[in-house]
């Protein structure tokens, strides 16, 4: 028992936990004596009974929202579908129209990736059994890091399991607790959580607010690392960061720039590299962010930037390193997507189409779209209680969209998150608007 937990236990009896001995407790005390005559601490040993102890599951068992939504018949989540994500999808056998995928491109489907995924497993296997650092990479993940660095027109690309785990590992890796990191608020939980991890000091400043991020900078330790850390498309919003003023500030206080491009990449852009290529900024952003869960219809995540930065991280990230690399068909149906995704720009025209239709429709009918300038539009609806209604009508009507609430987003802010793909019909977009049109106005949103 170390001594200074012996003193905690001597005046805080309660902390004595039910599994301890009490003739070791005992014994364990003797070297403490000369600090209870020292502090003058009388000794109160009450064994408690187990059912006055604070037990750790105690949150679970008062988490009740959920099942209180199941059972009234309003819970959105963990809804099973029983087929491919695709435009049109079947729950419990009823068709409905998919606005809440991020399948932009429509690539899941395609048979050229599923030829590809199938190839890879009958040449490398179902899956890697290790992570990259040893027995986990395969020559397939490397040509996938080859043409992901030439794709997006850096020095080198590293290829994680997961979107999650990039920036987990990312951040976590380059930045350390004599550095600083400025996070826009709406940042995405991975970066959220990857900052944590980091053990640098974390300063937040207001949406989008370059006021905020330069006064913010101003006020900073001067000899401290500093990264700028930003999603390139608000997952939530559909707003795009202030990228050109993000370069500007961090020109002027010496400061790197990583963007989070999970929903940015295969949509923006004249080659679909993202929000960089978007603002003609691609020599200005140090790091770039990607996910395989998106355009590339696959599952995993990545990173580019410099070379040496790249292979630092490769050697220092713990979630890279101590993690299964994605499997053969996940690296093999990303290749096959980024050559569609090269050779096929009309896709990405197809669905800017799209997206621009069901912007101007739900504007028209009076939506709150929250300025997006992505294939993301949400409808806001303000209360959560509300949200839940109009989501089950739209479910009921054969529309399936996403419900959030608080934390994803503020308190009394939540919306009807749609999103668009590039393979959706006329028909399809029409029905939905159709849906929506005539729900907000039986529920008084328009």
């Amino acid at each position: 028992m170390d001594p200074l937990r012996r003193i905690v236990i001597i005046c805080s009896p309660e902390r004595l936990q039910p599994f301890e001995n009490p003739v070791t407790f005992w014994l364990d005390l003797k070297p403490c004596i000369p600090y209870i005559s020292r502090f003058q601490i009388k000794p109160n040993v009450k064994y408690l009974e187990s059912d006055t102890l604070a037990d750790l599951f105690d949150k679970c068992t008062k988490f009740t929202r959920a099942r209180e939504l199941q059972a009234q018949g309003w819970y959105p989540y963990f809804k099973a579908i029983q087929s491919g994500a695709d435009c049109e999808v079947e729950i419990d056998g009823k068709k409905l129209v998919m606005v809440g995928s991020n399948n932009y491109l429509g690539l899941t489907q395609d048979p050229r990736i599923k030829k590809a995924a199938q190839d890879a497993i009958e040449d490398f296997g179902s899956g890697c059994t290790g992570s990259r650092f040893l027995n986990g990479t395969l020559s397939l993940h490397e040509r996938l890091e080859e043409r992901l660095a030439e794709f997006m027109n850096a020095e080198a690309a590293l290829v994680f399991s997961t979107g999650f785990q990039t920036n987990l590992g990312t951040l976590a890796t380059i930045a350390g607790k004599d550095d600083i990191i400025f996070a826009d608020r709406n940042n995405h939980a991975s970066i959220v959580d990857g900052n944590r991890l980091s053990f640098a000091r974390i300063v937040k400043f207001k949406h989008n607010n370059m006021r905020d991020l330069e006064r913010l900078l101003a006020a900073s330790k001067q000899d401290a690392g500093k990264l700028i850390v930003v999603d390139g498309v608000f997952s939530m919003e559909g707003n795009l960061i202030d990228l050109p003023n993000i370069v500007k500030v961090a020109r002027k206080f010496g400061t790197r720039v990583m963007v989070d491009d999970a929903h940015s990449v295969g949509v923006f852009g004249a080659n679909g590299r993202g929000t960089a290529e978007h603002f003609g900024l691609e020599d200005e952003v140090d790091l770039t962010m990607g996910t395989f869960s998106k355009s590339f219809a696959s599952l995993g995540g990545f990173i580019t930037g410099s070379e040496n930065v790249i292979h630092y991280i490769k050697h220092h990230a713990r979630a890279l390193i101590f993690s299964a690399s994605i499997p053969p068909a996940n690296a093999a149906s990303v290749i096959a997507a980024l050559d569609i995704i090269e050779k096929e720009p009309e896709r990405r025209e197809k669905l800017w189409r799209n997206v621009r239709k069901m912007k101007k429709g739900f504007d028209e009918l009076g939506f709150d779209t929250c300025g997006s300038q992505s294939p993301v539009i949400p409808i806001v609806i303000g209360e959560d209680t509300d949200t839940f209604v109009f989501w089950k009508k739209l479910f009921e009507s054969g529309v399936f969209a996403n419900p959030a609430v608080a934390p994803a987003v503020p308190t009394g802010s939540a919306l009807i998150r749609t999103s668009y793909m590039a393979t959706h019909t006329d028909q399809e977009l029409d029905f939905v608007l159709g849906v929506f049109e005539k729900l907000g106005k039986e529920l008084g949103l328009i």
